[in-house]
C-alpha cells in the first residue's frame, strides 16, 4: 500500500490552483495540469497448479509443421488402428502417434476414397448391366406375347 505522506505530496500540486489576471484586470482561476501519480505494479497473482491427473501432457513439438510422406501416414494410420482395436480411445491413440485428432481424420478421409471409388465403379457397372438385361427381357417378352396372340388368332 502507498505511504499516506507520498500520496498527499503527489496530490498537492494537482489541487493547487493559481490565480491569473485577465487583460481587463479581472482575476480568473487558471486551469492546472493534472499530474498522474505513478502507478505501482500489481503483485504477482498466485496461480493454483492443477493436479497432474487432470492436465494431460501435450506432445513436445517444435511449433513447425511437419510434412509426412505417404508411407509415414500409412504407418501412423495403421498404428492408430491397432491401438483402437486394442481398446484405446481414438483420442489416446492419436496422442500416442504424436499427431492431432483433426490430422488423423483428414488422413483417414484421404486414404479411403480409393476403395470407395472402386466400389462405386463396380456398383455403376452392375446398374448398367441390370438396365441392359431388363431391356432384353422386355423385348423377349413382347415377342413371345405377340407370337402367342398370333397363334390364338387374336390379331
Amino acid at each position: 500500500m502507498a505511504d499516506p505522506q507520498e500520496v498527499e505530496s503527489l496530490q498537492a500540486p494537482v489541487e493547487a490552483k493559481a490565480q491569473v489576471s485577465a487583460p481587463d484586470g479581472a482575476k480568473k482561476p487558471a486551469r492546472s495540469k493534472k499530474v498522474k501519480a505513478p502507478q505501482k505494479q500489481a503483485p504477482a497473482r498466485k496461480t493454483s497448479a492443477k493436479p497432474a491427473a487432470v492436465a494431460a501432457p501435450a506432445p513436445a513439438t517444435s511449433g513447425k509443421r511437419r510434412i509426412y510422406s505417404d508411407k509415414e501416414r500409412a504407418q501412423k494410420l495403421e498404428q492408430i488402428k491397432k491401438l483402437v482395436a486394442g481398446g484405446d480411445s481414438v483420442k489416446n491413440a492419436v496422442t500416442k502417434a504424436a499427431i492431432s485428432e483433426q490430422t488423423y481424420y483428414q488422413w483417414l478421409r484421404a486414404a479411403t476414397p480409393e476403395t470407395e471409388s472402386d466400389d462405386l465403379k463396380d456398383l455403376l457397372a452392375l446398374e448398367q448391366e441390370n438396365k441392359e438385361l431388363k431391356k432384353r427381357l422386355a423385348e423377349h417378352l413382347r415377342k413371345e406375347n405377340a407370337e402367342l396372340k398370333r397363334k390364338l388368332g387374336m390379331k
